[in-house]
């Protein structure tokens, strides 16, 4: 699993920084998660080819997290792209795509395809064969979600010393690898676990932006093995933070904490501080396993 950060700021962009977006890459799909403004700009100077983004999450409609969808919509069409693209936001966003393509006279030359939410409860919104995406709730001054991606269960590993001991043929080993007993020419079952070896544990990873401090969302993310939090404010600006429904890094630490997270990544920070180190060592008064966002950065996990 490896993430990909291409903004992590809040609000306004500056030269330097930029608001939210990066990409997942997870049992090779790769999805990325928010399009502020520069974020074509950020997949080409981290060399992500456009054509592997088939499917966008919009976690909210406010501007730091999707004025940068309808660009990329449009270059895509101008990269000649036949490959349907699917779309997971809040009901309305394809009423404001729609729009800016309708007026531009930019309609796309490939499938574009809007997944409209409006549950308050988390749900399924997407699912192939081996990742599954499901909404996290959120509680901001609009409509909001995160993203918790999952794996599916691998396969099971051939233990092929064992296979081999009982004389099991080739074709047998699909069954044996999908978790199958197997029935011997003289009768005897041989037990699955007997010659497989457990699978690698699946990943899970989980978005919260935006967010006041909201423990409802412990369940759904609990024992997750990175959660992407934001944290807007320091501690110093707490009150700011109740106010404006956004998490200092404290808030987000107590999260990881109760949820018994395995790795809390930090960002969303407001554009006021000049030392981002300072959300690391609030939160890591709370939470150990700390890492800080930073656009640009890729962490592998």
């Amino acid at each position: 699993m490896n993430l990909t950060i291409l903004g992590c700021y809040a609000a306004t962009p500056r030269t330097f920084t930029n608001p939210t977006s990066q990409v997942l890459e997870i049992r090779n799909r790769l999805f990325l998660i928010d399009c502020g403004e520069g974020t074509q700009v950020q997949l080409r100077k981290n060399k992500i080819r456009f054509s592997k983004i088939n499917h966008v999450f919009i976690s909210h409609l406010h501007g730091d997290h999707f004025f940068g969808l309808v660009g990329l919509v449009s270059t895509f069409a101008l990269l000649n792209r036949t490959t349907d693209l699917h779309i997971y936001g809040p009901k309305g966003i394809k009423e404001i795509i729609n729009l800016q393509l309708r007026l531009s006279n930019s309609w796309t030359s490939y499938g574009l395809f809007f997944h409209e939410l409006e549950s308050k409860e988390s749900e399924i919104i997407f699912e192939d064969d081996k990742v599954i995406v499901k909404t996290i709730p959120l509680k901001h001054r609009v409509y909001t979600n995160g993203f918790l991606f999952q794996e599916k269960i691998r396969e099971r590993k051939l233990d092929i010393n064992a296979v081999q001991n009982y004389e099991i043929d080739t074709c047998y080993y699909q069954n044996i690898k999908n978790g199958k007993d197997i029935t011997l020419e003289d009768g005897r079952v041989i037990e699955n676990a007997q010659l497989t070896f457990d699978p690698v544990p699946p990943m899970r990873y989980a978005f919260c932006s935006d967010t006041a401090y909201d423990e409802s969302i412990i369940p759904i993310i609990n024992e997750v093995d990175v959660l992407y939090h934001e944290a807007t404010f320091l501690e110093s600006e707490e009150t700011l933070a109740g106010k404006t429904l956004h998490s200092t890094a404290k808030e987000a630490a107590t999260i990881a904490l109760k949820a018994n997270v395995k790795q809390l990544i930090l960002g969303h920070y407001s554009t006021r501080y000049e030392n981002i180190e300072l959300f690391k060592e609030q939160a890591e008064s709370i939470f150990p396993n700390v890492i800080l966002a930073d656009d640009g950065k890729s962490f592998e996990f």
